[in-house]
């Protein structure tokens, strides 16, 4: 692809070293592909980095790390944004459409500190997710949560003594700090968040030039994949609220659900199940969410749920 010199394309991203490094792969990928283009980031601070002392699901979790840095492309000050897919909330935002899911990092969460034998009984892990706690609990019941906020070096500084943290792999490969990982979980058992590893770039719906641009770097089969993650989400119509998790491969969906409230009255509280996919997106789409409704049946949830 080739196009005029010296077009410039302004990147929005959360100032994050994660973040940054994550849109600066995403700007040089581009600028590779299109003669002549110039890339400039624009920084911008999302309401999750304001108030990095509370609880993400105290509010309303998804879209608390997107929705400024999309508000910077709906006003004009950039052309793009980049995000981490599983921040993305599952319904589409006006005016905005997902251009891209770049190629898939390794999807998986991990322990830094200690591995999962080597924590004692009632040892502390510190997670600020309400999904990795609660398939923790599953595993562990003994253990004693904390919550975890911040930027990656600063979650990696909160270690706690004879204890752990749990960090997306991703994360840490981006910063080159995966000789941090203490036991990488799999991602078929330990469910990874919907669009966990993959980056996401949103472009304006009636920008068909960048939107063109964008397929560069478009991957067709983290696409599919992120996609049927995030139709089994929306069915569920839940942000952070409730521990949701959904992993594809491409060949199968499995989908993660729980309610740590109902732990001690003697039913069900948790089901991971899978369903095969066709390979097609409407298909696929209507697979993940019957996978979600027979989730909600098994745990005896609402359906449709507001989506925070």
């Amino acid at each position: 692809m080739s196009e005029p010199a010296d077009r410039l394309l302004r990147i929005a991203t959360r100032g994050s070293a994660q973040a940054r490094t994550q849109a600066e792969v995403v700007g040089a990928s581009l600028a590779a592909a299109v003669d002549g283009l110039v890339v400039e980031y624009v920084l911008v601070e999302t309401l999750g980095d304001r108030r990095a002392d509370e609880p993400l699901h105290s509010m309303g979790g998804q879209g608390v790390f997107v929705k400024d840095v999309q508000r910077a492309v709906l006003d004009g000050r950039a052309d793009i944004a980049v995000h981490s897919a599983k921040d993305l909330p599952s319904a589409a935002t006006a005016g905005l459409r997902i251009g891209a899911f770049c190629a898939r990092r390794d999807p998986a969460d991990a322990l830094v500190g200690r591995s999962l034998e080597r924590l004692g009984h009632g040892a502390t892990v510190a997670s600020g997710s309400v999904r990795r706690r609660a398939l923790l609990m599953t595993m562990r019941p003994d253990l004693h949560f904390v919550e975890l906020r911040g930027n990656i070096h600063t979650r990696l500084g909160k270690v706690p003594a004879d204890g752990s943290i749990v960090m997306a792999v991703a994360a840490l490969e981006t910063l080159g700090l995966a000789d941090r990982v203490a036991q990488r979980f799999d991602e078929s058992t330990f469910v990874p968040a919907p669009g966990q590893g993959c980056v996401a770039v949103e472009c304006r719906a009636d920008d068909a030039a960048v939107g063109e641009l964008l397929g560069a770097v478009d991957h067709a089969p983290t696409r599919a994949a992120v996609e049927a993650e995030r139709a089994f989400l929306a069915e569920l119509g839940t942000g952070c609220s409730l521990p949701v998790g959904a992993y594809s491969d491409g060949t199968s969906l499995i989908g993660f659900l729980a309610d740590p409230e109902r732990r001690h009255d003697g039913g069900a509280w948790w089901v991971r199940q899978s369903v095969s996919l066709a390979g097609a997106r409407d298909a696929d789409a209507a697979s993940a969410a019957g996978l979600a409704r027979t989730l909600q049946a098994v745990l005896g949830q609402p359906a449709g749920a507001p989506q925070a």
